[in-house]
């Protein structure tokens, strides 16, 4: 059994990315939604992946979007985002430990809030003309 590590490197967010997303594409629930959405384009949303993490864990500016429009006409709900995360937490624990760990999950839980909120939000309201 390998001991967990702290995430100090960019290879450590590329090991957390490349686990989390092969979990996530063999899910039932989850795999399908991220076909669907990403298709041919896995190794351009992992190169985002990486610097997305690597900007919001190690603090190297790597990463500039807005990760919102993307999300929010997603065919996800709760149990999408409770299963995320439960597979999120479950590669964090598995490979690594310490504070950047722990950011992570945290990080992961507000998004997850964030991206959830947002596309209720959207469902409820884009037949909605403004006057």
């Amino acid at each position: 059994m390998t001991q967990n590590r702290e995430i100090i490197h960019l290879d450590d967010i590329k090991q957390l990315v490349d686990t989390f997303y092969t979990r996530v594409r063999a899910d039932e629930l989850l795999g399908p939604v991220f076909e669907e959405r990403i298709q041919e384009n896995w190794a351009r949303h992992l190169d985002i992946m990486y610097r997305f993490w690597q900007t919001v864990l190690l603090g190297e500016l790597t990463y500039q979007g807005s990760p919102g429009s993307k999300h929010i006409t997603l065919p996800v709900d709760e149990a999408h985002f409770e299963r995320w995360l439960h597979i999120f937490y479950q590669t964090i624990d598995e490979l690594f430990t310490g504070e950047k760990a722990a950011e992570a999950k945290w990080r992961a839980e507000r998004m997850a809030e964030m991206f959830h909120s947002k596309i209720e939000y959207y469902k409820k309201n884009k037949n909605r003309t403004i006057l």
